[in-house]
């Protein structure tokens, strides 16, 4: 599967470390989809660093089988950019698997793609996802159809392990 992380100075190192590697370990292709390509992007942490393999003016939806959004601050930066927004907007409205971790759904509440999902994120973020219609529970992973939410590091493997349930389930026509 082709997955798309979308990313953006300080993420949290862990929430884009230990996923990313683990689908790669898993035989996916993932590649990073930053507001500019080979911008440098470090961690809020300082503990990673890694670079845009391709700008938003380059990436297509239609080029990915899924989305991964890491939290930190990335999120909030993103979500600042239109193009960012409806590149978001486009795995949710074809349907394709979406993986975002804490601060994650932020880039989703502005994307505007709730229609009443089952999700969690970061605490201070919960409320605002109740607030746009989504069904907000507290436990360390959600999955809802083809959205998979979890809220801060601690909950890094129950989010890895489900990802990769669901990219699993993707009919393989579709890939």
């Amino acid at each position: 599967m082709r997955i798309a992380c979308v990313l953006d100075v300080d993420y949290e190192d862990s929430e884009f470390k230990q996923p990313y590697d683990a689908f790669k370990e898993q035989g996916h292709q993932v590649t990073i989809v930053g507001l500019q390509s080979g911008k440098e992007l470090k961690g809020k942490q300082g503990k990673v660093t890694t670079k845009a393999e391709t700008g938003i003016d380059q990436a297509r939806p239609e080029q990915f089988d899924a989305l991964f959004i890491p939290g930190g601050y990335s999120p909030d930066h993103l979500r600042a950019d239109r193009r960012m927004v409806t590149f978001t907007k486009a795995f949710f409205d074809a349907g394709k698997p979406v993986f975002a971790i804490c601060h994650g759904p932020q880039l989703l509440i502005t994307a505007r793609v709730f229609k009443g999902p089952k999700m969690t994120a970061w605490k201070t973020i919960q409320d605002d996802l109740q607030l746009v219609g989504a069904n907000v529970v507290d436990q360390e992973v959600v999955v809802d159809k083809n959205l998979v939410t979890s809220r801060q590091p601690s909950d890094i493997p129950a989010f890895i392990r489900e990802s990769l349930k669901l990219l699993e389930k993707v009919p393989v026509g579709s890939r």
